[in-house]
């Protein structure tokens, strides 16, 4: 099948949610309103989720996996995904559920008008302290970036593949998606998406990773955004 949408997802020790996964992407699969692929990351797992990701892969045609030898973080299995990705368009959400693939038909409608969908987590069923540390480190990195985006850490965004692959790998990216885009000079649009408590496994970020990884990533977006080289070809041979 000639696949228009590759959804990625990191994976790194999950495989309580592993089968879960597989059950919410199949019934995504049924409904989507582009041909829709999925690709696991296993980002150096040290549980059982390779396993799982294997036997749902040999089960699934539309289903693939890559892996990485050692544990590199979310940046590089997003990252990774993109660069793996062959689709017009691709996709991020997280394994643990808390977003529904169902919201991707809604950001989809607003491709290929924008080169970045994201959506936000406008009822989010966190706790207090995480949403108060979220609501925190998009303040600072908004002031920063100046991209306009109340919520970068919601990880259920749409980009256009070719925006995708010419963003720089670094520790972090993940939260400066739309700023990357924007250095791009691509188009940009947040739309309200469902939000979910987590069902099972563990959460991989904390109070510091979410308030003193941003703050310093922000420094390095400026430095990034200084030095980034944006370019179109108009003509080729």
């Amino acid at each position: 099948m000639n696949y228009d949408f590759t959804i990625i997802i990191p994976v790194y020790n999950e495989d309580e949610n592993l089968y879960r996964v597989e059950k919410e992407l199949l019934n995504y699969l049924a409904i989507a309103i582009k041909n829709t692929q999925v690709l696991l990351v296993n980002d150096g797992s040290t549980d059982n989720s390779l396993t799982i990701i294997k036997e749902i892969c040999a089960k699934h045609e539309e289903f693939h996996y890559i892996s990485f030898g050692e544990n590199c973080g979310l940046s590089a299995a997003i990252k990774a995904g993109f660069d793996y990705a062959t689709t017009e368009y691709v996709g991020y959400m997280d394994a643990d559920l808390q977003t529904s693939a169902d919201d991707f038909n809604n950001l989809l409608k607003y491709v290929p008008a924008y080169d970045l969908v994201t959506g936000v987590r406008e009822q989010r069923k966190d706790s207090f302290v995480k949403r108060l540390s979220s609501l925190s480190a998009n303040k600072i990195r908004r002031f920063f970036t100046n991209d306009g985006m109340d919520d970068t850490g919601c990880p259920l965004k749409v980009i256009k593949t070719d925006y995708a692959k010419r963003i720089p790998m670094f520790s972090g990216l993940h939260r400066f998606l739309p700023a990357m885009i924007l250095l791009q000079k691509g188009n940009i649009i947040q739309i309200p998406v469902q939000h979910f408590p987590r069902m099972a496994g563990q959460a991989k970020f904390g109070l510091a990773n979410r308030l003193v990884g941003p703050l310093l990533d922000c420094f390095v977006y400026l430095w990034m955004k200084k030095k980034y080289i944006n370019y179109t070809i108009t003509n080729r041979d």
